[in-house]
């Protein structure tokens, strides 16, 4: 991925953003020889965005499989009658 330094990233900012909209490209932003951000095409970040959203449903599915077999699900009906909202 190629990378702007940081101090001519206001610069080149229109240039980065154009690589990423019509070249598809990610560009890396450095400073002080370390990679600190990038600028990358929308269609990676929903790309990005979506994966996270799958580990976060997978985890949940994982969470309530382990509460099933360790005894922690109970029925909603019960569990508005044990806090008083029924």
């Amino acid at each position: 991925m190629p990378g702007v330094r940081h101090s001519k990233a206001s610069d080149d900012l229109s240039r980065s953003v154009d690589r990423a909209v019509t070249g598809k490209e990610r560009v890396k932003i450095h400073r002080g020889g370390k990679d600190v951000a990038a600028v990358i095409p929308i269609e990676d970040l929903e790309l990005l965005e979506e994966l996270e959203d799958r580990l976060d449903l997978l985890e949940a599915f994982d969470a309530i499989e382990e509460a099933r077999l360790n005894g922690g699900i109970m029925p909603w009906e019960q569990f508005k009658a044990e806090l008083s909202l029924s």
